[in-house]
């Protein structure tokens, strides 16, 4: 789930600097895409070692057929990780996603300012995709936050392992949606499809 997040983050930076970049990308390099990979990777990895050492601890989640981060635990080594983990993998990498979208958006409307049929057309339809990549990342994610902090803050048996199916699921495929708004969303594409 981590390395969804922050993968989607780093792809919504890269996509901003890539539309905003000025002269064409060089795609005989993979440098970047590498650094984007091993960062993804790394920060996630830091994230998810911490409970096999000590910090919180990790359980059967809902029903008991996946496993993930100890969200029943009432005590404060569980609570305090169960805050960064939700400020650092949750808040930030939305906070890194509004930021980049928010800026190629702003890229997109000065482009259109000075040229008018096209340019007004092609910030209609990167509107739509920010739009949607957004709302898509926050129905992914606010409900499995809301049930793990519900279960972390709550009354104990607040959440019933029923109830913590849905929010798990949709979080756990949020990577498969972001690829297909972007083909479906992009011109050029939908061209090529």
């Amino acid at each position: 789930g981590i390395i969804s997040l922050i993968s989607l983050a780093v792809l919504s930076y890269e996509r901003y600097c890539t539309m905003t970049r000025a002269a064409e990308p060089d795609t005989t390099s993979y440098r970047k895409t590498w650094a984007g990979i091993i960062l993804s990777w790394t920060y996630s990895l830091l994230w998810t070692v911490p409970p096999l050492f000590g910090w919180s601890s990790y359980g059967p989640e809902g029903p008991g057929i996946t496993c993930s981060v100890n969200w029943h635990a009432k005590d404060a080594n569980n609570a305090s990780y169960i805050i960064c983990l939700f400020i650092f993998c949750l808040v930030i990498p939305f906070a890194i996603i509004v930021y980049s979208y928010g800026k190629l958006l702003c890229a997109v409307r000065q482009v259109s300012s000075i040229h008018t049929g096209l340019a007004r057309r092609r910030e209609q339809r990167v509107l739509v995709m920010v739009v949607v990549m957004v709302v898509c990342f926050l129905l992914c994610w606010l409900p499995y936050a809301a049930v793990a902090l519900t279960a972390t803050f709550g009354q104990p048996g607040l959440i019933t392992p029923a109830a913590s199916i849905i929010p798990a699921i949709l979080a756990k495929s949020s990577t498969v949606y972001n690829p297909i708004i972007y083909v479906f969303l992009n011109k050029q594409v939908s061209e090529m499809l």
